[in-house]
């Protein structure tokens, strides 16, 4: 049976001797103040981040996404994939138990991993399309797939994979399975993972209390977790999320905005994290030939994009926008992503090179382009006015159309647009979600840009069935390469997630992928 990632493991030891250097306490509760509350804490319903982010801490996967997005041990031990990528087969722990002290079984792994896969239930069904049959024989799961799939181990580690009690799930009230899990979830669910849910009241609160039968030992070699509770509570309100905060009323804020990250990182009360994140910030550009109206498309030229890049100055935008909390992309994909290939900052602020690439296209006398924004977003309207600062001394005319969020969408998909804005975040732990969302022309037409790279196609279809790491790494750079240069993009910037925490907290987590990870955290007495 095939141990994870050594490396990776001693990191993890060493993370945990240096909390045990901390003294770190057991016991005790702290209060998360949440920007809105969750619907349903569901693996496979799950679709908004509210929900998406505290699915593990209820639900347990078989594999794990650690604290810097790396996969490490789950509720399974270990794992074997065949060498022609066909299966794979994994150990569970021996004496597993749920929240109910019940035992987790070989039996509880497929019936969740088949409802995770169903295409008539949740929208992840998907990410589990290359799975034919999931089986068990006692602590032996083995996954028997279509086809070699090199996502499969990150899906493990995956929200939507998060392993339930069959038998308690199958009580629940309900015609359906959707009427199930919303009634599973409203009584106070049978959970796998470090918390059970004590209480709940839509819309204003939460409390996640310790599973007294969670498996995985603290660095006191005691079972996880440390604090005895979490209480959230919903502030949508930045300002008063901050000011609840600061009177000590919670111990913890998240999604501060970026205006108020260098005051927080002076109050001697508090540390101001900031996550790393898969989070990007950019522009999809319109690359078809013509546009919706029919009249011939600038943005088509590949040099008039490039020549679009260079004009911007992304690090007038960091400071503009993120007030130097972020960083400028380097890739189609954030630096924190499995197989990033980029070694610096893409198309750096170089105006002359700009008006060389137009004038080379035949535009250097000038051309109009509308810029869609989101109406009522700050940032937008931001990066806007600095995008037409920019342009401007290029002879582009930058003109702004504001739509709502809904309209925006539907511009994309139906490609009337000319450049407009845009933001990512991965859900899965493996670049294949981003790539093709932002290139693939057969999903959503790259981003609804309608850039059609052959190569990139190809590239991305194989490196789907690529079971050879080192192969499958060469793919993705190239594909990164390419997309670089077609420049269906205006390549803005990564931002952190930013989360104010009280001094008395240590432990606590947001990981790369945006998931709450409070079971380390502790409260210093």
């Amino acid at each position: 049976m095939k141990r994870l990632l050594p490396i990776l493991l001693g990191a993890a030891l060493g993370l945990a001797a240096a909390t045990s250097a901390l003294a770190m306490e057991r016991g005790g509760a702290m209060t998360f103040a949440r920007y809105d509350d969750s619907t349903v804490i569901d693996p496979v319903y799950a679709d908004r981040n509210p929900d998406l982010w505290m699915v593990t801490g209820l639900y347990e996967t078989l594999l794990r996404n650690g604290p810097d997005g790396s996969i490490v041990p789950g509720l399974a031990e270990g794992y074997d994939v065949a060498a022609d990528g066909l299966s794979i087969k994994l150990k569970l722990r021996d004496g597993l138990k749920f929240s109910d002290g019940s035992a987790l079984t070989g039996a509880d792994v497929v019936f969740s991993l088949d409802r995770a896969r169903n295409p008539e239930l949740g929208p992840w069904a998907g990410l589990l399309g290359a799975v034919d049959k999931v089986s068990a024989d006692g602590n032996q799961v083995t996954l028997t797939l279509k086809n070699p799939d090199p996502t499969i181990v990150s899906i493990l580690a995956t929200f939507n994979t998060g392993i339930m009690p069959k038998a308690a799930f199958e009580k629940a009230a309900g015609a359906n399975d959707q009427e199930k899990a919303r009634a599973f979830f409203e009584a106070g669910p049978v959970t796998s993972g470090p918390f059970t849910m004590k209480s709940r009241m839509q819309g204003s609160s939460m409390t996640f209390e310790r599973n007294p039968n969670y498996w995985r030992p603290g660095a006191d070699g005691k079972p996880l977790p440390y604090l005895d509770q979490v209480d959230f509570v919903i502030i949508p309100d930045d300002a008063t999320r901050i000011l609840k905060l600061q009177a000590g009323e919670v111990d913890a804020a998240e999604f501060i905005p970026s205006a108020r990250v260098g005051e927080l990182g002076a109050d001697p009360a508090l540390k101001m994290e900031l996550f790393p994140s898969t989070r990007i910030v950019y522009a999809p550009i319109n690359t078809r030939e013509t546009r919706k109206d029919g009249a011939k498309n600038p943005l088509a030229d590949v040099k008039v994009r490039q020549a679009l890049n260079y004009a911007t100055d992304k690090s007038m935008l960091i400071k503009l926008v993120t007030f130097d909390t972020g960083k400028p992309m380097t890739s189609l994909m954030s630096a924190a992503t499995q197989l990033h290939y980029g070694p610096e900052p893409l198309y750096p602020y170089n105006p002359e090179k700009a008006k060389q690439l137009l004038d080379e296209a035949g535009l250097g006398g000038g051309f109009e382009v509308t810029f869609t924004t989101l109406a009522g977003s700050a940032d937008d309207a931001t990066l806007f006015t600095a995008l037409q600062q920019m342009w401007s001394p290029l002879g582009v005319n930058l003109k702004v159309e504001q739509v709502d969020n809904p309209t925006r969408g539907e511009k994309n998909r139906s490609g009337d647009f000319d450049i407009h804005t845009y933001g990512w975040a991965n859900d899965v732990n493996d670049p294949a979600q981003v790539t093709g969302w932002l290139g693939y022309y057969k999903q959503r037409q790259a981003v609804g840009t309608g850039w059609n790279n052959a190569e990139f196609n190809t590239l991305f279809e194989a490196s789907n069935v690529e079971v050879d790491p080192a192969k499958r790494k060469d793919e993705y750079k190239k594909m990164q390469e390419i997309y670089a240069e077609g420049a269906p993009l205006l390549f803005l910037f990564e931002t952190p997630f930013a989360v104010a925490v009280s001094k008395s907290i240590e432990g606590y987590v947001q990981t790369p992928l945006g998931a709450n990870d409070f079971s380390e955290a502790w409260r210093a007495k």
